[in-house]
């Protein structure tokens, strides 16, 4: 199990962070028998780890298929063992969400199992995963900016959480989630960037003339790439942690989260996918048989 009680030198979009302003996430798996607990320490820090909660073969064989579809379609270097996910010099997949497809090993560990059993639980009633993966591919370089979900997915139920899965190993070399602890509850943020919906868009103003694209072109849910000024702003450290196949954070989709740098030579695998009741209104970009996602459908014109 990869745990340590010190942090070393990490970086978000290539700007150290402040040793001042990290701190371990807690694993929160010695609650698991006590609901009101979990509730507790979401509510108060706005994540949970659980440390070996998923079924580790599971989503060791989830990897394997995934590696070996990328090790097929050149994205690996040859030769090498696909489940390294040695990234091959100059070859970038980008986006890639439909490489998760058809995935068995997958499915069983984001969508049955264990984990829905969890929600069941911890949602108190039958629980609904968004039929969308958002799987994460990241390639050596840059992790992903600032963001908070729920800009990103606020359209249904706001009583909806993030299961961000690692599918391998990410320690602090190939990086990881890292999360503002408390920012969920910061009231000023949830009233101002938190009420934004990235699919919105001033349908009387002209498309950007410089992309000649439409005019929602420029929007988009980051908070900038600096980690340290947030939390200065904001308030809160950044808690962060190194990740084995098994664990699993549970996150709330007010909470300020990013993914950092990754100084390997391999791609850094996870998922990221959203649980809610499932009587509760759902987000309609995000469900059915070939979701809409952000695209031209999931597009709404405002006045402004």
């Amino acid at each position: 199990m990869l745990i340590t009680e010190e942090i070393p030198p990490l970086t978000a979009h290539r700007i150290a962070l402040e040793p001042e302003r990290l701190s371990l996430m807690v694993d929160s798996s010695n609650l698991l028998h006590d609901l009101p607990a979990l509730h507790r320490r979401i509510e108060e820090d706005g994540y949970l780890l659980l440390r070996g909660y998923l079924d580790q073969e599971l989503v060791i064989d989830a990897r394997r298929v995934l590696t070996d579809r990328l090790m097929r379609e050149g994205f690996l270097v040859p030769g090498t063992d696909p489940m390294d996910a040695m990234a091959a010099p100059g070859k970038n997949p980008g986006w890639y969400p439909n490489i998760v497809k058809d995935n068995v090993p997958l499915r069983h560990t984001l969508r049955s199992g264990r984990m829905m059993e969890l929600f069941d639980r911890f949602l108190g009633g039958p629980s609904f995963c968004f039929d969308y993966t958002w799987f994460r591919l990241l390639m050596p370089g840059t992790g992903t900016p600032p963001h908070s979900d729920i800009v990103y997915m606020g359209r249904g139920t706001h009583n909806l959480y993030t299961a961000w899965t690692p599918i391998g190993t990410a320690d602090f070399v190939t990086g990881g989630l890292t999360i503002l602890e408390g920012s969920h509850r910061h009231q000023r943020l949830r009233e101002t960037y938190g009420q934004m919906d990235v699919d919105t868009f001033c349908a009387n103003h002209p498309p950007d003339s410089k992309s000649g694209k439409g005019p929602w072109a420029k929007t988009g849910g980051s908070l900038g790439p600096n980690l340290n000024q947030l939390s200065r702003s904001l308030g809160g450290r950044w808690v962060v942690g190194e990740f084995e196949p098994g664990d699993v954070v549970i996150f709330s989709v007010y909470a300020v989260h990013a993914g950092l740098d990754n100084h390997s030579q391999s791609f850094r695998l996870s998922s990221d996918t959203r649980y809610q009741l499932s009587s509760d209104p759902k987000d309609e970009r995000w469900i059915g048989e070939n979701p809409i996602a952000h695209g031209p459908e999931g597009k709404r014109g405002l006045i402004c």
